[in-house]
């Protein structure tokens, strides 16, 4: 069967067991790798015997060993930044190198109970037999301690405070009480949380001053530059290209270049040159955003058009992107079409499509 979109661990196994093969570090107890060769995974490199590790993550290196560093203590990881910072990449890659599985995973929700953090029950059993061994359905939590993995919490922010706060004894104490049985779970080496959390979250379900002190934080940045956000874009659509069989729809660079441009001008609030200042969208306007609307476009012209993607294939996808509220954002992106777009050399094409899109 052919799968959608699978663990890191499967697409990168060659490029693991490379990295095991050569590790001579030390390794924490049930690591899969040292820390050197986990940040070695993600931040890319070339290895003594001149295999090629590619790069997982473009950003500061330092990020990366400061989140490798806190995974190998006994404190969690907290992993911050606007929507589209690669938080949830980043996770998983981390699990995928430090355990050799990123399949242990809560996604936070606003109706999410303490079942998803602690344990459930399958309620035929526990009608037949009581509570029970048998009865006990172990969360991706349970399960990460049990076998001493590392567990991924998205979303954090999104799950109810006194939800939250079932994470306060499993991450001070290491252990799972379940009082039904009158026994607890507790945590092997190598377990730990890797959790995320949005910055335009932040007072939807603020973490406690008791939960956040048994996390240490990472805050994950928007691409410092053009370049390094033009090599993201670059990298990701080659690989999405690949797993969502759009390869074949060509990207020219220049049109890559060009959605960074409008995304940095109108995310900052300026002109890349300085000399004009601008409105800003509502929306956030990240890297992913980027990829997604080319990927939108390669569909496009793969399916509907000559192969090439081409402005018009990106202005309807574009808009939506830029306009997530008509009411404050239409303006927005009318005024900077005008003022911006209409006046470039060599945008002819994506103003006249985005303007028969408004």
């Amino acid at each position: 069967m052919d799968i959608l979109r699978p663990h890191a661990e499967s697409v990168f196994a060659a490029e693991l067991s490379t990295l095991a093969a050569a590790d001579q570090h030390q390794r924490p107890r049930n690591w899969k790798l040292s820390p050197w060769a986990v940040v070695t995974y993600l931040m890319g490199g070339t290895l003594e015997g001149g295999e090629t590790i590619t790069p997982k993550y473009f950003g500061q290196r330092r990020l990366i060993e400061v989140a490798v560093a806190t995974l190998a203590t006994d404190r969690a990881l907290l992993l911050m930044g606007v929507p589209g910072t690669a938080k949830t990449w980043v996770s998983e890659h981390l699990a995928a190198a430090i355990s050799g599985s990123s399949s242990l995973l809560v996604q936070g929700t606003a109706g999410m109970s303490e079942d998803a953090l602690r344990y459930g029950w399958n309620y035929a059993r526990l009608l037949a037999e009581g509570p029970s061994e048998r009865a006990l359905v172990a969360s991706p939590v349970m399960h990460g301690m049990q076998n001493g993995q590392l567990v991924r919490i998205e979303e954090l922010t999104r799950i109810p405070s006194d939800v939250q706060d079932a994470l306060i004894t499993i991450l001070s104490e290491k252990i799972l009480p379940i009082p039904e049985l009158n026994s607890e779970v507790q945590a092997a080496r190598g377990f730990n949380i890797i959790a995320t959390a949005n910055d335009r979250d932040r007072g939807v379900n603020e973490l406690s001053s008791a939960l956040q002190r048994r996390f240490n934080v990472v805050v994950l940045p928007l691409p410092s530059s053009m370049e390094e956000e033009v090599e993201i874009v670059q990298t990701r659509v080659d690989q999405l290209g690949k797993a969502l069989e759009l390869a074949e729809a060509k990207v020219p660079s220049e049109e890559i270049r060009r959605l960074v441009t409008i995304f940095r001008e109108l995310r900052s609030g300026r002109t890349e040159d300085g000399k004009l200042k601008l409105k800003s969208p509502t929306a956030t306007l990240s890297t992913a955003e980027v990829i997604s609307v080319i990927n939108s476009g390669q569909a496009l012209c793969l399916h509907f058009g000559d192969g090439t993607l081409r402005a018009r294939d990106l202005a309807s996808s574009l808009t939506g992107a830029i306009v997530k509220d008509t009411s404050l954002d239409a303006e927005v992106w009318q005024e900077y079409l005008e003022t911006v777009i209409k006046g470039r050399d060599g945008w002819q094409d994506l103003y006249r499509a985005c303007r028969e899109g408004v």
